[in-house]
C-alpha cells in the first residue's frame, strides 16, 4: 500500500462534533469540514451551536449529551439530515474545582457524567447505528493529560478523565470486529477562553512548563484529530494522543525562569 493525499480526505463522510460550538470542539469541526465531512454539531448552548454549524455548512442540534432521550433525538435528527455518522468525536465535557475534602457525592457524580457517563452514552448510540448499517468508523474521545497525572483539587475530573482513556481502549477491542477504531487526544495547555477564565497566568506560564515553550493553538489539537478520523491512522486504535508540546513526556521537569535549563520539580 502507498499512501497518497487522498488518504486525508473525509469526502462524503458524516462526523459528530459533541460539545462543537467552541474551543477544541469547534476548531475540529472545521478542520473535519475542511477536510471533506459533513459535519452535525451536538451542543448545548443554541447560539454557539447554530454559529458553530453555519461556519461549516453544517448541521446544529441542541443537545445536552448527559441525557439519553437527547442523545437518541440528536443521532435521529443527524441521520436525517446528513446520513449516518462514520466519525464521532467526543469532546464534550465540564470542570470545576473540587478540593477533596470538600467534594460532594452530587459534585463527584456531576462531574463523572459530564466527563465520562456521557462517553458511553454517545459512543454507544452512535455505534449500534453504524453497525447497523454495516459502516465502519472512526471514535475519538478528548480526553486531557490530567487523566495520568495528579490532579490537586480536580480529583473527581481527573478520575473521570482517566476512565475515559482505560473506556477508549475497551471500546477499540469490542468494536474492532466490526471495522469502528476508537483513539483519545489528551492536550494539555491550550489557548482557548475557558483556560484564560480558569487560568490566566497559563498562557505565561506555559513558557516554562511545556517542553516546547508554549500553550498549544486550537488548531494543533484538530490536526491530531483529523489524522485519527482518517485513513492516515487506519492501523491505530485503543491509543490516547498527546498533543501537549511534551508535557506528559516531561514528568515534572520544566524550564527554569532563569536560564532556561531543565529542572525537575521546586527550585527557588
Amino acid at each position: 500500500m502507498v499512501l497518497s493525499r487522498q488518504s486525508v480526505a473525509l469526502d462524503g463522510r458524516v462526523a459528530v462534533v459533541t460539545g462543537g460550538g467552541a474551543g477544541i470542539g469547534r476548531a475540529i469541526a472545521e478542520a473535519l469540514s475542511e477536510f471533506g465531512a459533513r459535519v452535525a454539531i451536538w451542543e448545548r448552548d443554541p447560539d454557539t451551536a447554530a454559529n458553530a454549524a453555519d461556519a461549516v455548512g453544517g448541521f446544529a442540534s441542541v443537545t445536552d449529551v448527559r441525557d439519553e432521550a437527547q442523545v437518541d433525538a440528536a443521532l435521529e435528527a443527524t441521520v436525517r439530515a446528513l446520513g449516518t455518522p462514520s466519525i464521532l468525536v467526543n469532546n464534550a465535557g465540564g470542570v470545576f474545582w473540587s478540593g477533596l475534602l470538600e467534594t460532594s457525592v452530587n459534585g463527584w457524580d456531576a462531574l463523572l457524567r459530564v466527563n465520562l457517563s456521557q462517553v458511553l452514552l454517545c459512543t454507544q448510540r452512535v455505534a449500534r447505528q453504524m453497525i447497523a448499517e454495516g459502516q465502519a468508523g472512526n471514535i475519538v474521545n478528548i480526553t486531557t493529560i490530567e487523566g495520568v497525572r495528579a490532579a490537586p483539587g480536580f480529583a473527581a475530573y481527573a478520575a473521570a478523565k482517566a476512565g475515559v482513556q482505560n473506556f477508549t481502549k475497551t471500546a477499540a477491542l469490542e468494536l474492532a470486529p466490526y471495522g469502528i477504531r476508537v483513539n483519545g487526544l489528551a492536550p494539555d495547555f491550550t489557548l482557548t477562553d475557558s483556560l484564560r477564565r480558569m487560568a490566566p497566568a497559563g498562557v505565561e506560564n506555559a513558557k516554562l512548563m511545556v517542553p516546547l515553550g508554549r500553550a498549544g493553538h486550537v488548531d494543533e489539537m484538530a490536526g491530531a484529530a483529523v489524522f485519527l478520523a482518517s485513513e492516515m491512522s487506519a492501523y491505530v486504535t485503543g491509543q490516547t494522543l498527546h498533543v501537549d508540546g511534551g508535557t506528559s513526556a516531561a514528568g515534572g521537569w520544566y524550564h527554569h525562569p532563569e536560564d532556561g535549563h531543565y529542572v525537575l520539580g521546586y527550585s527557588p
